[in-house]
């Protein structure tokens, strides 16, 4: 190995989270987050996904677990507006977490009071048996959490 085998630099290096200079004090605050949305819905422990959208050319993957809907865009450029995908229970969706968050590092690009619906009219999207629009802004990821029957 080239450095000798060393745990020299493999270390754990705490302080760089106290660091306002650099971006790990962002990252854990991300951490934390993803730890209180798995304790309050309980994610990691519940029955496989279902993927319902694997988007080479936009750069999107959308996948549901828990009764949450999980939605990244990895597109380091393009950001799609009323971007459409399949769920499998109709209601108001809120987010509960965000990558683009400005507390978590993001430019905050997304209003979080703002619930998205699904369409009472839809005939289903993606093998899901309804469907909702939703803002993707380039390199985020976010959660959304049913918190009620549709408004629609």
């Amino acid at each position: 190995v080239g450095n000798g085998e060393s745990y020299h630099y493999a270390r754990r290096q705490w302080n760089l989270v106290d660091d306002h200079n650099l971006l790990y004090r962002c990252l854990n605050q991300f951490d934390g987050a993803m730890n209180h949305l798995e304790k309050s819905h309980g994610w990691l422990g519940a029955d496989p996904g279902y993927v319902s959208t694997k988007h080479e050319g936009d750069k999107v993957i959308v996948f549901e677990r828990a009764g949450c809907v999980f939605c990244f865009n990895f597109h380091p450029t393009k950001s799609f507006t009323n971007y459409k995908i399949g769920v499998e229970e109709a209601g108001e969706y809120k987010i509960v977490l965000d990558t683009d968050w400005s507390e978590l590092g993001g430019h905050g690009s997304r209003d979080r009071t703002v619930s998205s619906h699904t369409l009472s009219s839809s005939p289903g999207y993606n093998g899901r048996k309804t469907e909702m629009m939703l803002y993707l802004p380039s390199r985020t990821g976010a959660v959304w959490a049913r918190v009620g029957p549709t408004k629609c």
